[in-house]
């Protein structure tokens, strides 16, 4: 049998020749570090599930915001965990909220682009991520309340608002808010097609977002739909938003790509807990190569489409870049 002309081995062979062809290449400026803040001060606690990621106060939080920031990884999403709880999740827009705080704190100190987390699920008593009617979520009532939040969010600095909660019109209340107190310059990452995924488990314990009853089938995606996720990215871009987020990301690489391959925006991707902690834990036990398969899931996530990666590797990764 002869060869054709054209052998790819050629390419491959040292690695010189192999970076000549290399069609993925990964940047610090790809990256959006995610961080759970808490109250009081001087707090630091590694989060079990999630070896190496931390819930910090405010003070410490801004000592690691000034080290992402020589690391030159330069976005940080906030997630926040309350003093107290009530059914409506009034903590979340509180002007002296705890992510409210964190962002002024952290943009008085750095030039991070802060992104905030919209959503009720930390906040709320209950642990859904909205306004409950016995126990259903009330898509509409909760729409008020995602707007209060993301005003406040803005009014103390964020730079990006980023609702996560899956209610259907959320965008459209967010950015009619924004419009109209003079934020119409904020962007809006939404999280468009957002997975009810068994992958978010060591979250709920870094959040304490776990819902006391039921789950969230409801009103976050089913994982055997596709073609469902193209419908929900085309409604946010409709409705304002700037930014599409797909989650999780290396389980929905295929959905990624649908999403890039559909539509000319931006398109973000979130490596969840449980990937991290998978990851974590198969290097604890020897059975994988840390680096080198957190180099690998990140490269992949970007191959098939994704410009914006939020993951807690980012730190680690960016010291290896």
């Amino acid at each position: 049998m002869e060869f054709p002309i054209y052998r790819p081995r050629r390419m491959r062979r040292t690695k010189l020749l192999r970076r000549m062809i290399k069609e993925t290449y990964l940047t610090p400026y790809d990256f959006v570090y995610p961080t759970f803040v808490v109250p009081g001060k001087g707090v630091k606690e590694e989060i079990k599930s999630m070896p190496g990621a931390y819930r910090f106060s405010v003070d410490k939080l801004v000592e690691e915001a000034k080290e992402l920031q020589k690391l030159n990884v330069n976005y940080m999403i906030l997630f926040g965990i309350p003093e107290t709880k009530d059914p409506e999740g009034s903590g979340a827009y509180g002007k002296d909220g705890i992510i409210q705080r964190a962002v002024r704190a952290i943009k008085d100190a750095t030039q991070l682009v802060m992104i905030t987390d919209v959503c009720m699920c930390e906040y709320t008593s209950h642990g859904h991520c909205g306004i409950l009617k016995g126990e259903e979520v009330d898509n509409d009532a909760t729409l008020d309340s995602l707007a209060l939040i993301a005003l406040s969010q803005a009014e103390a600095g964020a730079d990006i608002i980023a609702p996560s909660d899956m209610m259907d019109g959320r965008v459209d209340a967010i950015r009619s808010i924004l419009d109209e107190n003079n934020f119409s310059h904020i962007p809006i990452l939404s999280y468009a097609a957002k997975y009810s995924s068994a992958f978010y488990g060591p979250f709920r314990e870094a959040a304490e977002s776990t819902p006391q009853f039921g789950d969230r089938k409801s009103y976050q995606m089913d994982p055997a739909n596709g073609r469902e996720a193209l419908r929900e990215v085309t409604l946010d871009l409709q409705e304002g938003a700037d930014i599409v987020m797909v989650k999780p990301a290396m389980p929905y690489l295929d959905i990624i790509r649908m999403v890039k391959d559909e539509f000319d925006y931006p398109v973000a991707a979130y490596q969840v807990s449980g990937e991290y902690a998978m990851i974590k834990a198969g290097a604890k036990m020897g059975w994988v190569d840390e680096a080198k398969i957190m180099l690998e899931s990140l490269t992949c996530i970007k191959r098939a489409g994704a410009d914006i990666i939020l993951t807690y590797f980012a730190k680690d990764i960016a010291k290896i870049l």
